[in-house]
């Protein structure tokens, strides 16, 4: 596999706020068509390791490659350019309690001025339909729903521009055991339709081996284990084996917030 330009590669990637470092030079390849999952505890770096990648934080030191070109270090307008092949589902859904699904889902769209607004119904419909929800769900507004409806029109929004990588911050979180795995078997189906590269953080152990083909841990900034999802219950790292079995004790101390 050595020469192959991973979809996506972070390199020395490092920020803090303040004192209090985040991220402690993160090295990470997330190889093209491949999904991967990066679990950690609260607090450990995960959702800053994603908005850095976003370009909703920039970070302090280090090198974020999309297709082996550095994002950091591009032009303004390149980086957009960029970073709008990139599908977003976020932890609660954030969808528009003032627009009507449709509108929900086809909003990227309609604000990169993609589709025309005659267009954008039956368009939405139509990602409706593939993760799971009739079209007429899309004449809703979002408190008509429940939390699984919800994170289905999140996740059709994702999908709605087709993008080359998509990430999902927490996806079954609020979610009962059978619609979170629900919600993972539509994951997977709309990553391997879109034949996107895939990033998920995530708590949820079960969810973790579901969406995921490779996994790594993330602690005190640092990458501490990288290998198969399939393997997250048996890795052979004390740090994995501690957070995926839920153990207290081990190698990794709750600190004292000061």
């Amino acid at each position: 596999m050595s020469g192959v330009v991973p979809k996506i590669r972070l390199s020395g990637v490092c920020k803090a706020f303040g004192d209090k470092v985040v991220l402690d030079g993160i090295d990470l390849d997330v190889p093209a068509r491949t999904s991967l999952v990066v679990i950690g505890g609260s607090g450990s770096g995960k959702s800053v390791l994603l908005k850095c990648i976003l370009g909703l934080i920039e970070p302090d030191a280090g090198k974020i490659e999309i297709d082996g070109r550095d994002v950091l270090r591009m032009p303004r307008e390149e980086q957009t350019r960029a970073r709008a092949g990139i599908g977003m589902l976020f932890q609660n859904g954030a969808l528009f309690d003032s627009l009507p699904v449709w509108e929900n889902v086809a909003f990227g769209l309609l604000a990169q001025g993609k589709i025309a607004r005659r267009e954008a119904r039956e368009r939405a419909g139509e990602f409706l339909e593939q993760v799971g929800l009739a079209a007429s769900v899309g004449d809703l507004s979002p408190a008509e729903l429940s939390g699984g409806m919800q994170k289905r029109v999140a996740l059709a929004r994702a999908i709605a521009a087709r993008p080359d990588i998509l990430f999902f911050d927490e996806p079954t979180t609020g979610l009962d055991p059978i619609m979170g795995a629900v919600i993972d078997g539509l994951v997977v189906d709309c990553v391997k339709r879109l034949g996107s590269t895939a990033v998920a953080i995530t708590h949820d152990m079960a969810s973790a081996r579901r969406i995921g083909d490779q996994a790594a841990m993330i602690h005190k900034g640092k990458i501490v284990w990288s290998g198969p999802a399939g393997r997250l219950m048996d890795s052979g790292n004390a740090m994995v084996d501690q957070f995926t079995h839920g153990r207290r004790e081990g190698p990794i101390q709750m600190e004292l917030r000061r």
